[in-house]
């Protein structure tokens, strides 16, 4: 787990980096704010006590994603590049065979570490924002704290949807339900369990996780309605409202846009082998 002083650097060297930049790096607070003991995930330059260079990996099922920074003073000596050896190396160690390398989409200094690592382009990512739209609540919808017993139902949604394997689903959703403090929901239609949706409060902002609908039921308005419900919650709470979707997906962009949300950034992922 991660200290508060380590945390508190992260932040602040986060800080540093986007001053002045068009964006905004993708460190996943939710999941550095909740790490498994006795687990390396995190990487740290320090430098007469100043952090200047870190490294996370988050692990998505069946992937890992790599995300980091160094200060802008400090670039071109090699920091990063060391930084990722030791985060491959621990992969190695792990058996993780692929990996996704995240930058924000107009990072010069991030485009420029991919080209000097064997990587290929996979796909870009959205992060959207909510603005003001009037929206009714829909009560044949009903969102739902998640229980134990709803365990195999998040499991298969993670199958079915966003292609886990069933045992990386299995582990993906025992360790996010570890030491979180995020909101799990099951979404029901006509009572029955349909699909399911994290919300996560951070630095006073509300980001939608894990949206998903099963197959058979999607094309039926029930995630616009899910969508619809949650946004009034969170608005009502006085959260502003994030998202994030693959730019590829244009049916969830779609629906996104239509309940009132806009990109503002983007990040690019470049898939290399361990």
């Amino acid at each position: 787990m991660l200290t508060a002083k380590q945390l508190s650097d992260i932040k602040e060297l986060q800080q540093i980096c986007e001053k002045g930049e068009p964006f905004e790096l993708k460190l996943n607070w939710d999941m550095l704010q909740s790490r498994e003991e006795n687990e390396v995930n995190d990487f740290f330059h320090y430098e007469d006590g100043k952090l200047v260079g870190f490294l996370g990996l988050y692990g998505f099922g069946n992937k890992v994603e790599v995300c980091g920074m160094v200060a802008p003073d400090y670039r071109r000596r090699g920091i990063f590049t060391q930084l990722y050896r030791n985060a491959h190396n621990v992969l190695k160690e792990r058996g993780i065979q692929h990996i996704l390398l995240n930058t924000p989409s107009i990072s010069t200094s991030g485009k420029a570490f991919l080209q000097s690592i064997p990587c290929s382009y996979s796909f870009s990512e959205h992060q959207m924002k909510w603005g003001n739209m009037d929206l009714s609540y829909q009560e044949d919808v009903v969102l739902r704290p998640s229980t134990s017993d709803d365990f195999e139902t998040e499991v298969q949604l993670d199958v079915q949807c966003f292609h886990f394997e069933e045992k990386d689903a299995r582990d993906y959703n025992e360790r996010i339900k570890r030491d979180n403090t995020d909101q799990f929901y099951i979404i029901e239609s006509k009572e029955m369990p349909v699909g399911k949706m994290r919300v996560s409060h951070t630095d006073g902002e509300a980001w939608i996780y894990g949206f998903a609908i099963f197959p058979e039921y999607q094309g039926k308005g029930i995630g616009r309605k899910a969508l619809t419900n949650t946004i009034l919650r969170e608005q009502i709470e006085g959260f502003p409202i994030f998202l994030e979707v693959e730019a590829k997906n244009a049916h969830a962009l779609k629906l996104y846009e239509s309940c009132g949300f806009k990109a503002y950034h983007s990040q690019d992922y470049y898939q290399t082998e361990v």
